[in-house]
C-alpha cells in the first residue's frame, strides 16, 4: 500500500488512497533502480518538496494563471488525486520497478492520467511500461541526457538507460527528445543508436536558435503523448537543484510552451517528473519552478478533460 504524504496534496488535488472517480491521480516514487556506488536517496524528498512548494498557491485556484488564459484547473472541474508517495526502498530496483508499474498500471485502468513525481530518471522505464495495454504512445522527453546507455555498471534499468528501454516498449512507437547539450549519458555508439532506431533529437542549442515548432511538428496531430520531463534539462540560471547541472540549458518559458504546444495537437497521456535534488535547494525557489512545470502540465490536461 502507497503511503499518503504528510505534506499537502499537490496543488488543487485530493488525498486519496484511490484513482477511482478522479480524471488525473498524482502519487510519488521516492527511489528508482540504482546504480551501484552512486546514492539515489538525494532525490528521495522531491515529492514532498513539489508538494510544499505550491502548498500556498492551492488557496489561489480561481485566480488568474496568466501561463494557461485562465484558472490553472480551467472551470474547476477536473477531479484530481493525490495518492501520495510508493513505499520504495534505496536498492530495491527490482520491487521499485514493480509498484511503480502496478500503480500506473491501477490509474490507467481507473480512466485517470497518471503523473508520477521521482525519484532519479529511472523512475519512468517501469511507468513508460505501464501503458502496455494502452493505445500507442508518443513519447517527449525533455532532459539534458538522452539516456540510451544498453547498460552501465552492469545494470539495465538505471537512469542512463530510460530511452533504451522505452525503445524496446513495442507500445513506444515515436520517441521526441528535447533539451540535450553537454557530456553525460551517450557515448557515438548511443548516438547512433537512437537515431538508427529513429529517434527525434533536438539539442537545446537547436532550440535556443530555432524555436520549438521543429519539435512540435514531431508530435502526431491526435497521438497520445507521455512526457517525461529531468529537471537537468533547464539551465543552471533557473533550476540548480539537480545533480549535475550544466550551463546552456531551456528556460522555463520553453519548457512549458513545449507542454502548451503537445497539448495544442496532442492528448498528453501521462507525465513524468524526476531528478530533482531538493538538499540544493537553498530557499525553495527551484522546487517551485519544477512545481509550476507540473502544475502546466495539470493545467492542460484540464482542458483536455
Amino acid at each position: 500500500m502507497q503511503k499518503l504524504s504528510r505534506s499537502p496534496a499537490f496543488m488543487g488535488a485530493r488525498r486519496s488512497r484511490s484513482p477511482v472517480g478522479f480524471q488525473a491521480a498524482i502519487f510519488g516514487a521516492p527511489h528508482g533502480t540504482p546504480y551501484p556506488g552512486i546514492d539515489n536517496r538525494v532525490h528521495a524528498a522531491a515529492p514532498n518538496a513539489f508538494r510544499q512548494a505550491l502548498a500556498e498557491d492551492s488557496a489561489w485556484l480561481e485566480h488568474w494563471d496568466f501561463d494557461l488564459n485562465g484558472p490553472l484547473l480551467g472551470d474547476g472541474k477536473l477531479r484530481l488525486a493525490d495518492l501520495g508517495n510508493l513505499p520504495t526502498k534505496p536498492k530495491d530496483g527490482a520491487g521499485n520497478r514493480k509498484r511503480i508499474e502496478a500503480q500506473a498500471r491501477k490509474i490507467l485502468e481507473s480512466g485517470a492520467v497518471p503523473i508520477i513525481f521521482g525519484g532519479d530518471d529511472s523512475v519512468p522505464i517501469p511507468f513508460i511500461t505501464a501503458f502496455s495495454k494502452s493505445p500507442p504512445i508518443t513519447i517527449l522527453q525533455i532532459d539534458a541526457h538522452i539516456d540510451w546507455r544498453e547498460e552501465r555498471y552492469g545494470e539495465r534499468f538505471g537512469f542512463s538507460s530510460t530511452m533504451r528501454r522505452a525503445s524496446e516498449q513495442a507500445h513506444v512507437w515515436r520517441i521526441v527528445q528535447a533539451g540535450a547539450r553537454g557530456l553525460g549519458s551517450a557515448r557515438e555508439r548511443e548516438v547512433v543508436a537512437a537515431k538508427q532506431w529513429g529517434a527525434h533529437i533536438f539539442t537545446s542549442l537547436h532550440m535556443h536558435r530555432n524555436g520549438l515548432a521543429e519539435i512540435l511538428e514531431n508530435i502526431p496531430e491526435d497521438s497520445d503523448c507521455l512526457i517525461t520531463f529531468d529537471c537537468d534539462a533547464m539551465d543552471t540560471a533557473e533550476m540548480q537543484a539537480v545533480a549535475h547541472p550544466s550551463p546552456g540549458g531551456l528556460t522555463y518559458s520553453q519548457v512549458t510552451g513545449l507542454i502548451a504546444g503537445v497539448a495544442a495537437k496532442a492528448r498528453i497521456a501521462g507525465f513524468a517528473m524526476v531528478e530533482f535534488v531538493p538538499k540544493k535547494d537553498i530557499n525553495g525557489a527551484f522546487a517551485y519552478t519544477a512545481a509550476r512545470v507540473a502544475a502546466n502540465v495539470i493545467g492542460h490536461i484540464a482542458r483536455q478533460i
